[in-house]
């Protein structure tokens, strides 16, 4: 990896007056314009892991803001280059700045992380000749418009507008895939699916899951018959609030009413309105607040069940293949289910009608007493490697030389 770090950009005035140096020729440039690290959020973790198995293929140059951590895997070049000031999504002289990189990197193509720097990539596309890829993490538009934003009809202008500029685009679902074929007007032929993926390409060992139990069991107090019921998201995100108070309003009671079923509700996430203080109130129906985990690899592993009642938001649900990866059985709305395909998860995935409480506690009590496995398929459609592989070949195809 050769990284200019974050501390550079002050000290040298070649970097700082946006003259990169020491440049290696790269077959793409990226732009992701917000800090991935630490890749701690299911989003920094996606563009985190999507160029380090890009990387494996093609070689990549990837540029981001100044309030970067360091990297913790192999990106390539990395580039903390852009100011975090919110003015960088509309600063015209990042231009010059992004075609000096381009052009000592002798790029190909360009990507664009989200669609927010369209008019940006449409120029540096016209005018250096490279592709450019606009990689889609959901229909973002309709994402807002879901969470009541009334612009929402302007990014989707917007939105359009940048992918129907773009040689290709990548999308996070075959669902947001069809959606900009029909309504974007794109053609089917420039626009391909790259999911986002799981780091293992196989599960946890039973050994592995029953050591994070015993752990759960011991930091939460938790009995020993309680079937472990995991909810995660950040908690002032719209769909995640609304799912939480499904959970405490709709799940969480009914549970309580189950003859002959034992259970405790963990849910992890920063971000709990102070409103719900601590979640205290909830504790008589076995709910527990364990707010911002710095390894929720540990709590994937050692639950018995994961819950996903999210109604609203766009795209893929990270934290569901994470679960799913982990071989954690899950249930979920058909919405929070969206881009994950039942062809790949056995048994392991059950979805369920939104806005459907009985139905969801009737699957909750089917799925907490699941014995069968995640299949291969699961990993062989989410492993990042296989993600990089996909994505590799149609760069190719569309100019990586």
């Amino acid at each position: 990896m050769w990284l200019v770090p974050e501390s550079s950009i002050v000290a040298n005035p070649k970097i700082h007056n946006h003259k990169p140096i020491n440049l290696k020729p790269t077959h793409i440039t990226a732009i992701a314009p917000y800090p991935i690290y630490p890749a701690k959020m299911g989003g920094q973790k996606g563009i985190a892991s999507f160029y380090e198995a890009l990387e494996k293929e093609l070689a990549v140059t990837l540029v981001s803001t100044q309030n970067n951590g360091l990297p913790e895997s192999k990106v390539g070049q990395f580039l903390p280059v852009l100011s975090k000031s919110r003015i960088r999504y509309v600063n015209p002289f990042l231009f010059f700045k992004l075609r000096r990189i381009i052009k000592s990197n002798q790029s190909k193509v360009l990507i664009l992380e989200h669609p927010y720097m369209g008019w940006l990539g449409a120029m540096l596309k016209w005018f250096c000749g490279v592709k450019l890829v606009v990689h889609s993490h959901n229909i973002e538009s309709q994402r807002f418009k879901s969470t009541g934003k009334w612009w929402w009809s302007i990014l989707w202008n917007y939105e359009r507008w940048t992918h129907r500029r773009a040689t290709h685009s990548f999308f996070v679902t075959d669902e947001d895939r069809q959606y900009a074929i029909q309504l974007f007007r794109l053609s089917e032929k420039n626009c391909s699916t790259i999911t986002y993926g799981f780091s293992f390409h196989q599960p946890p060992t039973a050994s592995e899951k029953q050591t994070a139990r015993k752990v759960l069991i011991r930091q939460w107090g938790i009995p020993e018959d309680h079937h472990i019921l995991l909810f995660n998201g950040t908690l002032d995100y719209p769909p995640n609030l609304q799912a939480l108070r499904t959970i405490l309003d709709e799940i969480a009671p009914r549970l309580a009413l189950v003859r002959d079923f034992n259970y405790t509700i963990l849910i992890c996430g920063k971000n709990l309105p102070a409103e719900l203080d601590q979640l205290k109130a909830y504790k008589a129906i076995h709910v527990h607040y364990a707010g911002f985990v710095d390894d929720i690899s540990l709590y994937f592993k050692g639950a018995d069940l994961f819950i996903n009642p999210v109604e609203d938001g766009g795209g893929i649900k990270t934290k569901l293949v994470e679960a799913l990866g982990n071989n954690l059985p899950a249930v979920s709305t058909v919405n929070g289910a969206i881009g994950i395909p039942l062809t790949v998860t056995g048994s392991s995935l059950l979805v369920v009608p939104n806005k459907d409480p009985e139905s969801f506690i009737a699957a909750i009590l089917k799925q907490s007493f699941l014995k069968s496995d995640i299949p291969d398929s699961f990993f062989e459609y989410f492993y990042w490697d296989h993600i990089g592989k996909k994505a590799a070949v149609t760069l190719k195809e569309i100019g990586v030389s």
